[in-house]
C-alpha cells in the first residue's frame, strides 16, 4: 500500500502502523464541517454551507467506514443532492483507482484516474494515507472531510430542508448514550477486527479478539432485550455497527483471524443483522463481491496467493424475528 509524501505519491510496500505488536490507526487529516450557514463546525474552518448538488462523495463499497456514510446518505435522502463516485475494489500499487469495473463510478468531478489525485488537488504537499470516505467542494474546489464519523453527522442535521427531516439518525435526547454505545462499538468492534487482523505479535493478537468477542456477547445479551441499540428506531449507532457486522463472516471471520464464533451463530445479532439489511434502501448499498475482492485480494501480506474464497453461503434476506421487540418492553440494557 503507498501513500503521498509531499503530495508525490510513493509507490511502497507501507505495513499498518503497529507499536508494541498493536495496530494503530491513524488520525484523519481534513476535518471541516458542512453547516446550515456555513459557519465553522466542531474542528476546521467555516464557509461550507449546506447546499444541493455542491459536494460530492468518494467511496469504496469495500470499506466499511465509506459504506456508512452512503448508507446515511440513501436513508435521508441525499442522492440527488450530493453526487457520488465509487472507486474500484482492489487497491493496487496506485492506490485506490477509478475503473470501469462493475460497481465502480467515475470521478465526474476532477476527472481523476486515482483517489490520490483528489488528495494533492485539495492539498499539493499532503502526506499521508489516501483513504475513503472523501466528502469534496465542488465550490472551493478542495476536500471538505475524510472522517466518516463526522461526515455522517453532517449529512444527518446539516442539510434540513433538502435531506428528508423524517429521519433522525442522532435524536437530541439519545445523544450520550449513543455516544457511549459508539465509543466501545468503534474500539472494540469497528477497528476492533482490524487490531486483530494486523495484529504483529500473538499477545496483541488474542488482547484484540478478545475485547472483540467480549463486546459482541455483550450486544447479544442487550439485543435480547431491545430491537436495536439505542431508542425504538435505528439510530446511527446501529449504521455504525452494521457495517462491521455484514463483513464479518465473509471477511473477518477468516481473513482477520476473528474466529471464536461467526454473526450466524449468535441467535440475536444474526437476526438483528438482516433486520437492519432489509431496511428499504440498504441491501443496495451492501457489495460483497468488492467487499471480498478488497480484503482477499488487496491485503497482500496477510493473503499472498491473492485466493478469495468462494464461501460462506450468506443469505442476508431470510425471515429475521426482531420486529417481536418493537411491542416488548425495550428498558435499558
Amino acid at each position: 500500500m503507498g501513500m503521498l509524501v509531499d503530495g508525490v505519491w510513493r509507490n511502497e510496500n507501507f505495513r499498518p502502523s503497529v507499536k508494541d505488536g498493536r495496530f494503530e490507526r491513524k488520525e484523519t487529516w481534513f476535518r471541516n464541517w458542512i453547516t446550515p450557514d456555513g459557519s465553522p463546525g466542531p474542528t476546521g474552518e467555516g464557509g461550507f454551507e449546506a447546499e444541493a448538488g455542491r459536494y460530492h462523495l468518494y467511496i469504496s463499497h469495500a470499506c466499511p467506514w465509506a459504506h456508512r456514510t452512503v448508507i446515511v446518505r440513501r436513508l435521508k435522502r441525499l442522492e440527488d443532492a450530493i453526487g457520488l463516485s465509487v472507486v474500484d475494489y482492489f487497491m493496487g500499487a496506485d492506490g485506490w483507482a477509478f475503473t470501469d469495473r462493475p460497481g465502480t463510478i467515475p470521478d465526474t468531478v476532477n476527472g481523476a484516474d486515482f483517489l490520490h489525485q483528489v488528495y494533492t488537488a485539495a492539498d499539493p504537499a499532503y502526506t499521508g494515507r489516501v483513504s475513503v470516505p472523501v466528502l469534496w467542494d465542488k465550490r472551493r474546489g478542495t476536500i471538505v472531510s475524510n472522517e466518516s464519523s463526522e461526515i455522517i453527522r453532517m449529512f444527518n442535521s446539516a442539510f434540513a430542508g433538502i435531506a428528508d427531516d423524517s429521519v433522525d439518525l442522532y435524536p437530541e435526547g439519545l445523544r450520550a448514550e449513543i455516544d457511549a454505545i459508539n465509543d466501545e462499538v468503534y474500539a472494540n468492534l469497528n477497528n476492533g477486527v482490524y487490531r486483530s487482523g494486523f495484529a504483529a505479535t500473538q499477545a496483541a493478537y488474542e488482547e484484540a479478539v478478545t475485547a472483540l468477542f467480549e463486546t459482541l456477547d455483550r450486544i447479544e445479551d442487550r439485543l435480547s432485550r431491545r430491537r436495536y441499540l439505542v431508542g425504538e428506531e435505528p439510530t446511527e449507532a446501529d449504521w455504525r455497527l452494521f457495517v462491521t457486522l455484514v463483513r464479518f463472516d465473509p471477511v473477518y471471520n477468516g481473513h482477520f483471524k476473528c474466529n471464536r464464533n461467526r454473526i450466524a451463530d449468535f441467535h440475536n445479532l444474526s437476526n438483528y443483522l438482516r433486520d437492519l439489511y432489509r431496511t428499504p434502501g440498504i441491501a443496495e448499498t451492501v457489495h460483497i463481491d468488492h467487499i471480498k475482492g478488497h480484503y482477499y485480494g488487496s491485503h497482500e501480506s496477510l493473503n499472498p496467493s491473492r485466493i478469495v474464497p468462494i464461501g460462506p453461503v450468506l443469505d442476508y434476506d431470510a425471515p429475521h424475528d426482531r420486529a417481536r421487540l418493537a411491542t416488548e418492553s425495550t428498558v435499558p440494557a
